[in-house]
């Protein structure tokens, strides 16, 4: 059967895309490992993924099982707080103050681009700009008016491209390995510890979201799970294999983001993220020489804490490189925090003075013709 014949057969069983979707991923991670390449768990399922996206398969993302294994990389975390890690907060005061100016200049920069030079509305370039979480700035987007999946593309191209470079950059730039160990294996952890971990993120995750938490999957589970640490309770990470099954999902989530993605969208919205991310690069570099040229933070760890790619694969990185964890995610928090909180009330005010956030009638009609859809 063609890859379109299989693609019609699937396209009304969710049960089937999702199987075949699993299937592929497996496929990609076992030809990582046996070509002996990097992040086998990750880069593999995300490049069968994205192939088999690009070839027309509707493929399907693994939903509330993906979701939970972000919640993983939580636990993760929180686990790595300590005493220790908490008195070295005050050290990174200075660099966290960056943060807020670092949006700022990728705003500054990022909407005159996506807005002249690419052409989009008012609103999905102001939020195609923002470095935030990709779900939540494609939510934001919507509400305000803007194209959602042009929103979506362009940033899962910048997850997609930040997440494939950064571990060539932190080897070839920085002299980083990636093969640090990820964690114990399951049986070298107490069993009762096993059980606290799942449960911490289980009630972390699902009490997050009860509570309107932004990022809940792993805030909840860090904060929950660092909570245990500082008391004394756990003393392990997560064990390597549930940090390699949450790289697994990840790797799904970004490949089959581009599912049904259409010349027209490769050409535009993929090419702009693509470009986008060149600037971006740009800015992170100096940013990343600025705090350690002051001496804020090792080179490892200043480029994975202003890399803007997404929360969750950062954490990933940071592991394998045997990075400061504490350092990267405080970091990548804020960032997170000042896009989600301050975004959307940028856009308002902007909206209000008729600025670059806000849509006039022209912008309106322009974001219904179909060169955006």
């Amino acid at each position: 059967m063609q890859l379109g014949g299989l693609g019609a057969w699937l396209g009304g069983r969710p049960l089937g895309r999702s199987l075949v979707t699993m299937a592929l991923a497996a496929l990609g991670a076992t030809v990582f490992v046996l070509a002996g390449l990097p992040l086998p768990f990750l880069f593999g399922p995300m490049a069968a993924c994205l192939l088999a996206a690009l070839a027309g398969l509707p493929l399907r993302g693994t939903g509330v099982i993906g979701t939970g294994a972000r919640s993983i990389l939580g636990v993760a975390v929180g686990a790595s707080f300590t005493p220790a890690i908490l008195s070295l907060l005050p050290g990174m005061a200075l660099s966290l103050a960056l943060i807020p100016i670092y949006i700022v200049v990728i705003g500054a920069v990022g909407v005159p681009f996506f807005r002249r030079v690419c052409g989009y509305d008012p609103v999905t370039a102001w939020y195609a700009a923002m470095p935030g979480g990709l779900q939540d700035m494609v939510i934001f987007g919507v509400e305000a008016g803007g194209n959602g999946r042009a929103l979506t593309l362009i940033h899962a191209t910048r997850v997609l491209v930040i997440v494939t470079l950064a571990p060539i950059l932190l080897v070839q730039l920085f002299g980083a390995t990636l093969d640090q160990p990820i964690g114990e294996p399951a049986s070298a952890v107490p069993v009762h510890e096993l059980v606290i971990l799942a449960m911490a993120a289980v009630v972390g995750w699902k009490g997050g979201e009860r509570i309107g938490l932004f990022g809940a999957s792993i805030l909840g589970p860090m904060i929950v799970t660092g909570a245990l640490s500082l008391a004394g309770i756990i003393h392990h990470r997560p064990p390597s294999e549930a940090i390699l099954a949450a790289q697994f999902f990840i790797g799904i989530a970004i490949g089959s983001g581009y599912t049904g993605v259409t010349l027209r969208e490769l050409r535009r919205d993929v090419a702009s993220g693509m470009a986008f991310v060149l600037v971006l690069a740009a800015l992170a570099a100096l940013a990343t020489e600025i705090v350690v040229l002051a001496g804020l933070a090792r080179p490892v760890d200043a480029f994975l804490a202003f890399a803007p790619g997404g929360q969750a694969e950062m954490t990933v990185l940071a592991i394998v490189t045997g990075g400061d964890l504490g350092y990267v995610v405080v970091h990548h928090l804020v960032r997170v925090l000042v896009v989600i909180t301050g975004a959307p009330v940028a856009a308002r005010l902007m909206r209000r003075m008729g600025g670059p956030g806000g849509p006039s009638p022209d912008d309106a009609i322009l974001r219904d013709q179909p060169s955006h859809a």
